[in-house]
C-alpha cells in the first residue's frame, strides 16, 4: 500500500522563522530536517517546477515567475497552464510506477490549470465584462468547487495578494486541504501552497517583529492540519522555495537601459507603455533576478557593461554563465542580471511618474511586465489611499466599476526580497518531514531536484537519488 504524503510549500520557511513556530518545530524535532538547495532564480514557479520534475530550469523551462514570450512578442507573468512546465511531474511518475492506482491533489501550487492531478484547486478570479474582478477559484472535478465554497466560503482573493494580503488566504487553503484529506478517496499525494510568510517578510523584512508574528500566526493556522495528518497516518513533507533576506536597494534596470537609448516605449492616453517589439534591450524584473532580452547579438557586450555598471548588480550571466546555474533555456534572456545582497530589481521603465501606465498604481500582476512588491502596500504618500480602497469596495458591492489606484511608485518601502541564491543559513530554505527516515542518506543539504525522488522512495515507488544540480551553493558574502 502506498504511503500517503502531504507535500506543503511553506513559503519563506527558514531556521529563523521556525523559531517562532512551535508546532512545526516539534514536527522537525521528531522527524527529519535539512536545508533545501534551491535553484536560480529562487522564485516560486522555478523552484516548484524543479521540485516536481526533478530537473533544473534549463530542462523544465520555467526560468522565472514569467518571461518574454518571444513567439507572442509579450511579457507574461503568473501564467497558470501546466503545459508551460516541460517534463514528467512527480504524480505522473508515481501513477505510472503504481500501475495507475495513484491519486493526487494540488491545492495552490502553481501551473495547476490543465494539470493531470485528480483534484485541483487554484485561485482563478472572475473577470466580468464590465471590467470588474471578483474572487473565485478553479476546481477540478467541478463538483469540488461547490463543495469547498459551501463549506468555506469564497476564496479570499484580496487577502491572497496586495495591500490587504493576510492569513485569511492561507487559512482557506489549510481548511480546503483538510477537507480533501477527509474525503473517502483521499489522495496518495496532496500538495498545498501556504503563502503567508511572503507578505510581512517582504513588507517589513525578515528580522522585524512583524516577521516573527507572521510565523507564529502561520504555525497556529497549520496546527490542525498537521495534527490531522498525524492522526490519519499521512507523512508531512514541508519545504520552502526560498528564504527572504533584507532589502534596502531597488535597482531600476529598465530605466538605465532606456537612458542609454536601448529601451523604447509607446504612448496611449498620455501614458507610456513598454514596447518590447522595438526595444533593443529590456529587462523582465523578477525579485533579485532579471532576464534581459537583447534583440541584436552585437548589442550584448554594451548591454552587459551597462548592467555591470549599476549599483546593486552582482553578476551578469551570458549563455555560458547561465549554464553553470542550469538556467540556459531558450526562454531565458540573452543576459541574466543577479542582484547583490540587499538589492532587488524594479520593473519601472518610465522616467516621469506622471507618465506611468495606469496599472503601475494598482495590483495588476498579469499586465505589469515584471514583479512589483510595492503591491503589498497602500501608498504612504497618499493619506486617503485606504479610504479610497474602501470606497472602491463599496462600488464593487453595488456592481459598479472601480480602479484600485493605491500602490506606491516609490519602492523604498520594500524591506524583504529573494531570488538570488542564499547568502547564509538565515535566508536558506528548509526541508522538513514528520518521518525520521525520510531524509536517510540525503545529507544535511538536499537539492530541490532531489525532493521528487525522496517522495517516490518514501512511497515505495522508487529508489534512485538524483545527482546534485549543476550549481548548488550558498553565495559568498
Amino acid at each position: 500500500m502506498t504511503a500517503k504524503v502531504l507535500l506543503l510549500d511553506v513559503v519563506g520557511l527558514t531556521a529563523d522563522a521556525l523559531r517562532s513556530m512551535p508546532r512545526m518545530s516539534r514536527l522537525a524535532a521528531q522527524g527529519s530536517r535539512a536545508e533545501l538547495g534551491t535553484v536560480l532564480p529562487a522564485v516560486t514557479c522555478s523552484v516548484q517546477s524543479s521540485v516536481l520534475t526533478g530537473r533544473m530550469p534549463r530542462e523544465h523551462g520555467v526560468v522565472g515567475n514569467g518571461w518574454y514570450f518571444r513567439e507572442l512578442g509579450d511579457v507574461l507573468l503568473w501564467r497558470q497552464h501546466n503545459r508551460l512546465v516541460e517534463g514528467e511531474k512527480l504524480w505522473e511518475t508515481a501513477r505510472t510506477r503504481a500501475g495507475g492506482d495513484y491519486r493526487s491533489a494540488n491545492l495552490g501550487w502553481w501551473y495547476a490549470m490543465g494539470a493531470s492531478t485528480d483534484l485541483t484547486v487554484t485561485p482563478r478570479p472572475i473577470y466580468h465584462a464590465d471590467g470588474r474582478k471578483s474572487p473565485d477559484f478553479y476546481a477540478r472535478p467541478p463538483v469540488l468547487h461547490d463543495e469547498l465554497r459551501d463549506a468555506l466560503g469564497e476564496f479570499p482573493l484580496f487577502q491572497y495578494w496586495g495591500p490587504t494580503a493576510s492569513i485569511r488566504s492561507t487559512q482557506w487553503i489549510v481548511d480546503a486541504t483538510r477537507q480533501v484529506l477527509d474525503r473517502p478517496d483521499a489522495p496518495d499525494l496532496t500538495m498545498a501552497y501556504l503563502p503567508h510568510l511572503d507578505y510581512d517578510l517582504q513588507r517589513f523584512g525578515p528580522d522585524a517583529p512583524e516577521a516573527a508574528r507572521a510565523a507564529a500566526d502561520l504555525d497556529r493556522a497549520m496546527t490542525p492540519l498537521l495534527d490531522q495528518a498525524d492522526a490519519q497516518g499521512v507523512t508531512v513533507v514541508a519545504l520552502a522555495e526560498y528564504g527572504i533576506a533584507g532589502a534596502d536597494r531597488p535597482v531600476d534596470v529598465n530605466r538605465a537601459l532606456r537612458r542609454e537609448g536601448l529601451l523604447e516605449v509607446y504612448v496611449q492616453d498620455g501614458r507610456e507603455q513598454l514596447d518590447p517589439w522595438t526595444s533593443r534591450a529590456f529587462a523582465v524584473a523578477d525579485h533579485q533576478v532579471a532576464h534581459v532580452y537583447v534583440a541584436d547579438p552585437a548589442d550584448e557586450p554594451r548591454v552587459a557593461a551597462i548592467l555591470r555598471g549599476l549599483d546593486g548588480v552582482d553578476e551578469v550571466l551570458d549563455r555560458e554563465a547561465q549554464a553553470r546555474y542550469g538556467l540556459d533555456h531558450a526562454r531565458s534572456g540573452e543576459l541574466v542580471a543577479v542582484a547583490a545582497p540587499g538589492a532587488w530589481f524594479t520593473y519601472y521603465f518610465w522616467l516621469d511618474d506622471d507618465r506611468a501606465p495606469e496599472y503601475a498604481r494598482g495590483v495588476d500582476i498579469h499586465r505589469k511586465p515584471g514583479y512589483d512588491p510595492a503591491e503589498l502596500f497602500f501608498d504612504p504618500a497618499d493619506r486617503l489611499a485606504k479610504a479610497k480602497a474602501a470606497g472602491n469596495l463599496a462600488r464593487k458591492a453595488l456592481g459598479l466599476r472601480y480602479a484600485m489606484s493605491t500602490v506606491p511608485l516609490d519602492p523604498s518601502c520594500v524591506r524583504g526580497t529573494h531570488g538570488r541564491l542564499p547568502d547564509s543559513s538565515a535566508d536558506t530554505p528548509l526541508l522538513l518531514s514528520s518521518d525520521p527516515a525520510f531524509l536517510d542518506g540525503a545529507g544535511d543539504r538536499v537539492p530541490a531536484t532531489a525532493v521528487r525522488d525522496l517522495v517516490l522512495r518514501h512511497q515505495g515507488l522508487g529508489e534512485r537519488m538524483p545527482q546534485p544540480p549543476v550549481r548548488d551553493r550558498v553565495a559568498p558574502r
